[in-house]
């Protein structure tokens, strides 16, 4: 098993720029789409979770650019878990170029969330439920997830 979750993308015309080249704000969408397939795949009852109560905060996200994609590359972004506390997670990601000569980092992110529960004007941190606890664990990098 790798130690990795891994969502495949194409990319299309549309996330580029008038240079051809993937535009930025794109990288963040697919951190976004890689942690919602990781919670529909590995932790549906989280999801059931945010449709009561719980909220699922980002803190933060940055992406560091290697090198550049275009359009119709075929790619597939990896999401580690790097940290884990009690309240809060922080993911890593990394975007590979598949091509037919093998694989290359053209890029990598980082994501922090925090679990929070409550009404809208009086949300305090939550624990991170024990599901996702369970469904991170294989991703963890260097044994650092509880």
């Amino acid at each position: 098993m790798a130690d990795y979750y891994e969502i495949l993308h194409t990319v299309g015309f549309e996330e580029t720029n008038l240079v051809g080249n993937v535009y930025y704000v794109n990288y963040v969408r697919w951190q976004g789409r890689c942690r919602e397939m990781f919670l529909k795949e590995k932790a549906p009852a989280v999801l059931e979770e945010v449709r009561h109560d719980l909220k699922l905060f980002t803190l933060k996200v940055d992406c560091e650019f290697y090198a550049e994609i275009t359009a119709f590359d075929e790619l597939s972004i990896r999401l580690r878990l790097e940290e884990l506390t009690q309240t809060q997670i922080q993911f890593t990601f990394d975007y590979v170029h598949l091509t037919g000569e093998g694989e290359r980092l053209v890029a990598r992110g980082r994501q922090r969330i925090a679990c929070m529960r409550g009404p809208n004007t009086a949300t305090v941190p939550s624990r991170v439920p024990e599901q996702l606890r369970e469904a991170l664990a294989p991703y963890a990098v260097d044994g650092k997830g509880e």
